[in-house]
């Protein structure tokens, strides 16, 4: 058995996302203090998920959501300046300042010496290519795949075009229904490396069982679990 390529993902596998986006939502939901909580949040999952296909994964998607969250829990008239406060806050998530997680610099220094590394990511092309380069991970990748959505002809694409096929390809990321299943469904290894917190719509049961799958705590780790894999080949 050979592997020559490591698919990485990046939002909450190489730096922190997912809790910038809750402290935002925290921030959105005082705004509307007439409202229930819960009722809102709901709603909020609600509208994203309608809105996936038509504004995509990131910020500006998730910023317009809570804008017509607004409307339509206040029957159009939000309280005054909220609507600027909230234009205000995607801002903030846009120029935030990227923090990467603990382990990944050495993780990634020792995988590029042995394979080569493709970051394989959803959201906006303008914002994922400002946290890579402000993570300073950049010139360790040989190839950077920022895509609309991830499925089995998303992971046959990428490494048919910047490996040698999914066979000989490893995805390794924090959602299960992103980052796991997809990869495996196109014939690569895949490793689930959770992050504290999982956005709703990313979840998904563990294919426990699989000969591909592996699930590791850290990214640490993920050096040396392809290691054992290839010396039990």
């Amino acid at each position: 058995m050979t592997i020559t390529t490591v698919g990485l993902d990046a939002d909450d596998t190489l730096w922190h996302n997912e809790t910038i986006f809750r402290l935002t939502q925290t921030r959105f939901l005082a705004l509307l203090t007439d409202h229930d909580d819960a009722a809102i949040q709901a709603r909020l999952a609600e509208v994203e998920r309608r809105n996936l296909r038509l504004y995509g994964y990131g910020v500006k998607g998730f910023t317009l959501s809570m804008i017509e969250t607004a409307m339509e829990i206040c029957g159009g008239d939000p309280p005054p300046g909220a609507l600027r406060e909230i234009l205000a806050a995607g801002r903030e998530m846009l120029a935030h300042p990227v923090e990467t997680l603990p382990g990944v610099d050495d993780a990634l220094a020792r995988l590029s010496e042995r394979y080569r590394l493709v970051l394989v990511t959803k959201g906006d092309l303008l914002d994922q290519e400002r946290k890579l380069a402000a993570s300073g991970l950049g010139d360790l990748f040989a190839a950077v795949e920022i895509v609309s959505e991830k499925d089995r002809t998303t992971y046959e694409r990428v490494f048919a075009r910047h490996g040698t096929g999914a066979a000989e390809a490893v995805m390794a990321g924090n959602s299960m229904k992103s980052d796991v299943l997809p990869a495996l469904e196109a014939g690569a290894f895949a490793v689930h490396i959770p992050y504290a917190i999982t956005w709703a719509h990313e979840l998904a049961d563990a294919p426990e069982g699989h000969p591909r799958y592996g699930a590791l705590e850290r990214i640490a780790e993920l050096p040396d679990w392809i290691e054992r894999r290839l010396a039990q080949a």
